[in-house]
């Protein structure tokens, strides 16, 4: 393992952060895979898987299984992390901003269309490189406004140069889900079987540029550019949501961290024998089905269903109650689906998210995340 420091910006005089990068195999391999942990910094399961990860690489590494390589960064947002109001940590927000860690990457896509316009060729792997070249030049262009800018130009410019990347969060309370492309599909499907997702969740866009569509939408959109050119999907990225924010838990960290060593040696990015993928638990559906529940009432929340329960559309899932009256209004699930996440506070306001249902039919359309 080869660790390396990446300055930012100082958040005052003295105030002095850094990203940790570990890297195993062959600097400068390909195949290439970038993995971080807790963009959104008060979700610690991500970090702790990245924790067991980093002792199988290093073991895989010293056994000279990794073929290409694999890229690391066990925590991937030092600001965040650093970061509590009243004692309670607050690390999916920048406080000094507002703005989400995991919103506002830049969209390079129409600069690197005129940077590779006319020097695309009929060799798919030389038209890779040469938008890489691109997307790392335009990102050298931006120039961030402030330091958490300057930490999401040093992830994107990490997660652009790799041929996979997965970005590992959680969820308030939650079963395990993810998140990619459309064309991503295929790609993550043994994932989602191994690590026992109950929602697969595919957008070609789904609103205010997160992180891993930073790293994937550029391929399918150049492509769309440029027909007359094979432009192969230079990057598969996925956000991989490990369960609630309490689930932080040895055995299940050493079991996802497991899954995906089974995934890197499915895709042949590790040597061993190929891993028996499990049946899904379930099947792709549109992110534009996947439909927020909101609270039809203020009150006491109680929940009647449980994440990853299937649920009917109409079905009770929660009562509020109103405190001063005792008047109780039923909260309903909008669609057939799972239920595969809901808040952890147990007091909401009127209009407030409280779950999360994927369903089959798209019938979403606009900003497809929550805040």
């Amino acid at each position: 393992m080869r660790t390396e420091q990446i300055a930012l910006s100082p958040l005052a005089p003295g105030a002095n952060l850094s990203l940790t990068v570990q890297r195993f195999g062959t600097a400068g391999a390909r195949p290439q895979v970038y993995i971080q942990a807790s963009l959104h910094a008060d979700e610690i399961p991500g970090m702790i898987v990245a924790h067991h990860l980093r002792e199988r690489l290093k073991a895989l590494e010293s056994e000279g299984r990794i073929k290409g390589e694999i890229v690391l960064v066990p925590s991937a947002n030092p600001i965040g992390l650093a970061q509590r109001v009243m004692g309670d940590p607050i690390g999916r927000f920048n406080l000094a901003d507002g703005v989400n860690f995991n919103r506002g990457y830049p969209h390079l896509v129409p600069k690197v269309a005129e940077r590779i316009d006319g020097k695309l060729t009929a060799d798919g792997e030389a038209n890779v490189r040469l938008i890489r070249e691109a997307l790392r030049a335009e990102l050298d262009a931006w120039e961030p406004a402030n330091p958490a800018e300057v930490m999401k130009k040093a992830l994107l410019g990490l997660g652009q140069e790799a041929d996979l990347v997965l970005d590992m969060h959680c969820d308030s309370e939650a079963v395990v889900h993810l998140y990619t492309h459309t064309q991503s599909e295929a790609e993550f499907a043994p994932l989602s079987a191994l690590i026992g997702a109950h929602a697969y969740l595919l957008a070609d866009e789904s609103g205010d540029e997160p992180f891993d569509e930073a790293c994937s939408r550029p391929w399918a959109e150049l492509a769309a550019r440029f027909p007359d050119h094979p432009i192969p999907f230079g990057c598969h990225s996925t956000t991989l949501e490990f369960r609630g924010e309490r689930d932080v838990d040895h055995e299940i960290a050493g079991s996802d961290a497991a899954a995906i060593v089974d995934y890197l040696t499915l895709r042949e990015i590790i040597a061993g024998e190929v891993p028996q993928v499990p049946e899904a638990l379930c099947q792709a559906t549109p992110l534009a089905a996947s439909e927020p529940v909101q609270a039809p009432a203020y009150g006491i929340l109680v929940f009647k269903a449980e994440p990853g329960a299937q649920v009917k559309a109409g079905e009770v899932i929660a009562d509020l109650i109103d405190p001063l009256t005792g008047a109780i209004t039923p909260a309903k699930a909008p669609s057939d689906g799972v239920m595969f996440a809901r808040v952890a506070v147990r007091f909401v306001t009127k209009g407030m998210r409280m779950a999360k249902v994927a369903g089959t039919t798209a019938t979403r359309t606009g900003k497809l995340l929550g805040a």
